[in-house]
């Protein structure tokens, strides 16, 4: 009877393993096909890519600080020459 019993519990011990083995394969291929569908989705949606926005954030940065240099420099010669600032186009009267 011992014997039988031992035999019993390692067979359902083995069939154990095996289903969770199989178990952790399926999940595998699960999370390997959500994965490909979602970088599909994204890529159909045509987004920017997060080194592509810092880039694109730093240039604008740039860009800025360069021009309030800029305006300072004007202002500067402005002043030496004795004429008015420039009025810009953003500045109408309403």
């Amino acid at each position: 009877m011992t014997q039988t019993t031992n035999r019993f519990f390692d067979e359902i011990g083995r069939l154990m393993n095996d289903a969770a083995g199989a178990a952790q394969g399926v999940k595998r291929e699960v999370d390997s096909v959500l994965r490909n569908q979602a970088e599909r989705i994204l890529s159909d949606m045509d987004l920017v890519k997060r080194e592509e926005f810092e880039a694109v954030k730093d240039m604008a940065r740039l860009a800025r600080e360069e021009n309030e240099s800029l305006k300072q420099r004007l202002a500067v010669l402005e002043a030496k020459l004795g004429i008015a600032p420039a009025v810009s186009s953003m500045q109408t009267d309403g």
